[in-house]
């Protein structure tokens, strides 16, 4: 991954019942309690302490321009995925100090944010274009699991389209070229992932470069579904999977290719 912190939707499952249990204590930040701000689709919870730091007017700005950052997110993710979560999203931001000492030990790297029944942020005090990338990233992994609660998504599919969906956030419309020479270098040397290793439920497992290798190829292989046929396959292959639960038929329906001959072109074109 080309990132010092990394990001996943929750660990384990025992992280996940750890995270659903902190969610419910919102009121023990730092200073013992968290302010509360809404938009449309969006409740935002942040760590009162955060307001020593950026002054009461600068949080309440940094408040506003993240639920302003979390709604163009929501548009967006519906217009390119059909993805439309019901129900309003809670995101908690946390101050940086309480964040590492509640969460250091879930995850084997650092890590910005991650989703776990909440959307959970390493707090900051300006909005900058590494929270937008973790905002839109941890929305995707919000959105998938409101449209279908219980259905376990690959793990390449998940961080895939997350990691596709910030860098469109950012601008960014394909791998950047040392991500690319980097990944065709481990090709050469048959150090690629197969999509099957990537198809664990979560990549909280692996070690720092193990995890940097797997959410990049991840990533590579999303863009490289959508460079050659297109956003709109992409939407449908999706919307089929949630529907059915059935990624290798969804794929085969969308794309008129199995996947692992996907996964052999995808292998070409590196």
């Amino acid at each position: 991954m080309k990132r010092a912190s990394f990001l996943l939707p929750v660990a384990t499952l025992a992280a996940l019942l750890l995270v659903a249990d902190s969610a419910k204590a919102r009121d023990r930040g730092a200073d013992g309690e968290f302010s509360k701000r809404t938009s449309r689709h969006f409740v935002l919870y942040q760590d009162v302490d955060i307001d020593r730091t950026s002054g009461f007017r600068g949080s309440r700005r940094f408040e506003q321009q993240t639920l302003e950052v979390l709604e163009a997110a929501y548009d967006q993710l519906a217009e390119k995925l059909g993805l439309r979560p019901e129900r309003p999203i809670t995101v908690v931001v946390y101050d940086p100090g309480v964040f590492d000492a509640r969460f250091g030990g879930l995850f084997r790297f650092p890590a910005a944010g991650f989703y776990g029944d909440s959307i959970h942020l390493r707090g900051d005090t300006v909005v900058t274009d590494r929270l937008v990338a973790v905002l839109h990233h941890e929305f995707v992994h919000a959105a998938l699991h409101d449209a279908a609660p219980t259905l376990v998504v690959p793990a390449w599919l998940n961080e895939g389209i997350a990691e596709w969906f910030e860098a469109r956030a950012l601008g960014k419309r394909q791998l950047a070229a040392e991500e690319k020479s980097w990944l065709r270098d481990r090709a050469e040397k048959g150090q690629l992932y197969s999509l099957a290793e990537l198809s664990t439920p979560n990549l909280g497992h692996l070690e720092p470069a193990a995890a940097r290798a797997a959410y990049l190829q991840s990533y590579a292989f999303v863009d490289f579904l959508v460079r050659r046929h297109g956003e709109r396959r992409l939407r449908e292959a999706l919307a089929d999977f949630l529907r059915t639960r059935k990624l290798e038929r969804s794929m085969q329906r969308s794309y008129r290719d199995s996947l692992p001959d996907l996964e052999a072109r995808f292998r070409e074109d590196l």
